[in-house]
């Protein structure tokens, strides 16, 4: 039997670390029609069923893990050979991020460093999942939310982040403007982590006794506070562009630290990476300016 061809091969790990053929065939710039195509010619070509699709993904078989075992340390060793190669060649960087934060925070500030480094091409993934460097071998670099605790990898502090009450504007207008009722008196949306008892504590009152209602999700905080719901404890920064359009009032001058902070993540490898390194210099200098401005103003 001739050789399986790479591309193949690659397409059915990717498939089986990501649990889907939609998350794997983006990762390798597939459509996934492409990548089911070229995973029915594997099997085809084997003569065994190398994947079990289901209502949640897909999985290995136990022939198809097998597989897996035997050559997913082969080409994750070809790809970190490759991979500084690759970066001098086309100087692409490939950076994971938030869609808030990078829409908000990162996206605005990229003119100017590409004006700088115009050799630089930057590859953004605007995703809610997490990059598995030990995985994702074409990502470079990661903005996380988090406390700096990701093994493996080098974490290196941007700046914290920091909650602030914030509402629509008729809200406002219905309440009888800022300041008009003690925040303990407006419809508050609340959260299971209890950020509201640490802010009422923060500024000295006293919280209210219910909620209008109970999200857990950042960004359906934001939006609850757009649709006029209620008031959300909205995080600044990826709150930021609603802010500063007036879609959102903040309703405090004061500030509450989260306890989680923005970190720059990246494995070892990029430090090879010349374009990583200009723009992890570039990234640290906006985060400092970013941090001078954010901080609670009160003493």
């Amino acid at each position: 039997m001739s050789r399986p061809p790479l591309h193949a091969l690659q397409g059915f790990v990717a498939a089986v670390r990501h649990g889907n053929l939609t998350r794997a065939a983006q990762s390798l710039s597939l459509t996934v029609s492409a990548l089911s195509h070229q995973m029915r010619a594997l099997e085809e070509r084997l003569g065994y069923p190398l994947l079990v699709r289901g209502a949640r993904g897909v999985s290995a078989t136990v022939d198809g893990q097998r597989l897996l075992d035997r050559i997913a340390p082969h080409l994750d060793a070809i790809a970190d050979a490759l991979h500084p190669f690759a970066a001098a060649r086309g100087n692409v960087l490939t950076i994971s991020v938030l869609p808030s934060m990078a829409s908000a925070w990162l996206v605005p500030r990229l003119g100017a460093f590409l004006a700088a480094h115009p050799t630089v091409e930057i590859n953004l993934q605007s995703t809610e999942s997490v990059a598995d460097f030990t995985r994702d071998h074409e990502v470079d670099a990661a903005l996380r939310i988090g406390r700096g605790q990701w093994p493996g990898t080098v974490a290196e502090p941007l700046f914290d982040e920091w909650l602030v009450p914030m509402a629509s504007p008729a809200l406002v207008e219905r309440m009888g403007g800022v300041g008009a009722a003690p925040l303990s008196q407006w419809p508050l949306v609340g959260d299971p982590d209890g950020q509201w008892n640490r802010w009422f504590a923060h500024v000295g009152q006293t919280p209210p006794t219910r909620y209008v209602a109970m999200l857990d999700d950042t960004e359906a905080h934001h939006r609850a506070a757009l649709a006029g719901v209620g008031v959300a404890l909205g995080r600044t920064t990826r709150a930021r562009l609603l802010l500063d359009s007036g879609q959102l009032v903040a309703l405090s001058d004061r500030r509450l630290r989260t306890g989680s902070g923005h970190w720059l993540v990246y494995p070892e490898r990029s430090r090879a990476h010349s374009g990583f390194r200009v723009f992890r210099e570039w990234l640290l200098e906006e985060a400092r300016e970013h941090a001078q401005h954010a901080a609670d103003p009160a003493p």
